[in-house]
């Protein structure tokens, strides 16, 4: 992996369609649990293409809020206020913690990737996956 990965509000990129903008939707699991919210965007700054959703859960006002990052490679559905995941809730709250204050190293990346059970964007025969948008 060459590419950098950054927040989206970090940088001076922005979505070519608003409406795609998935900040702020609760995010569900396979089971219809709720894990959390989308609380940020990880690009690619080379390929412009979002990597992973930030999903902040627990705490109360912002205070002890994990932030865990979630392959977009996970997302089976993608509603007016909400995003559906192939993950379990338990299996996404154990994932490493993220400091938003870090660069995504590869190493972490990679240990991410492998930690959801799926192949890096930088792996053989990666596709980027095409996302079931509201109806």
């Amino acid at each position: 992996m060459t590419a950098t990965l950054v927040r989206i509000g970090d940088t001076d990129l922005t979505l070519a369609n608003p409406d795609d903008d998935v900040r702020g939707r609760a995010v569900f699991d396979r089971k219809g649990e709720e894990v959390g919210s989308v609380d940020g965007l990880i690009v690619d700054e080379d390929e412009r293409r979002v990597r992973f959703l930030e999903v902040a859960s627990g705490g109360f006002l912002g205070i002890g809020q994990q932030k865990v990052l979630v392959p977009v490679d996970a997302v089976t559905a993608v509603g007016q206020d909400d995003i559906r995941i192939d993950q379990d809730r338990e299996h996404v709250v154990g994932a490493p913690v993220y400091d938003p204050d870090l660069t995504v190293e590869r190493t972490y990346a990679d240990d991410l990737y492998g930690y959801y059970g799926y192949v890096p964007f930088w792996g053989a025969g990666y596709m980027y996956p095409g996302f079931p948008y509201r109806p």
